[in-house]
């Protein structure tokens, strides 16, 4: 058991999976959590021991309440009580143009970037108060600053999952805990293979595409002691594109 626990959501691919490893290299204890992709997260969890970290593997739907309850309640019980939540999970992200978008297709948006960061604070926060304080990281986006056509729903839920982080800054502060977003620009992942980059990167200042190590490593200093004065904060990590 340890007090230095990090659950990491979706962490089975992407985002999820290098954000993992940067924590335990941290020295975080990391809590591996997947919905389908068993394999995935089980070589997640023994790269990172391979590396002499630890990690540990918990399937759950962060869209349910009951399955989110289990979810800390199995970490708490394997690792030690969450000290650090990094809301990464997702689901698909279509593009529906206006005059076909329906109510459900903002619902299935929400679900993902309001309903599960709630469900999944709410679960920690008793954890987080017993120890003195704790680190909410939310994956947000730079879509609420691009207004692309067709992703309004994404975009409302994003916009929504931002807001929301700033308001629960000021409501847990008093407790000890920050809440902040890491929002990317298009960090290619393995989802992306194939497609062209060159009109996107040719609009971004630095001159080159984002990484997932890059986003990690906002990740990493938010919940790290650098940061633990930061809180109800935007990170974005874009190379200016926005």
């Amino acid at each position: 058991m340890t007090s230095n626990v990090a659950l990491v959501t979706g962490a089975s691919r992407g985002l999820g999976t290098v954000i993992a490893r940067r924590l335990a290299a941290d020295g975080f204890a990391v809590a591996v959590n997947y919905s389908r992709n068993r394999d995935g997260a089980e070589r997640v969890a023994r790269e990172i021991r391979a590396t002499g970290g630890t990690a540990e593997t918990f399937a759950a739907d962060v869209t349910d309440e009951s399955s989110v309850a289990g979810l800390v309640a199995a970490v708490a019980g394997r690792l030690g009580p969450v000290a650090v939540l990094v809301a990464n999970a997702t689901g698909p992200q279509p593009s529906v143009p206006l005059a076909d978008l329906t109510w459900q297709d903002h619902l299935d948006q929400l679900t993902f970037f309001v309903k599960s960061p709630t469900l999944l604070v709410q679960a920690v926060l008793p954890g987080m108060k017993e120890r003195g304080g704790g680190r909410v990281i939310q994956i947000g986006s730079d879509i609420v600053d691009r207004k692309l056509p067709g992703m309004s729903a994404y975009t409302a839920a994003k916009g929504a999952q931002h807001a929301i982080t700033e308001v629960w800054a000021k409501e847990l502060g008093p407790y000890g805990i920050t809440v902040n977003v890491v929002a990317p620009g298009w960090i290619p992942v393995e989802r992306h293979a194939g497609l062209d980059e060159s009109d996107y990167l040719a609009e971004v200042p630095l001159g080159r595409m984002g990484t997932p190590e890059d986003v990690a490593a906002a990740v990493a200093y938010l919940a790290s002691e650098d940061g633990a004065f930061v809180t109800g904060q935007r990170i974005t990590v874009n190379g200016g594109h926005t």
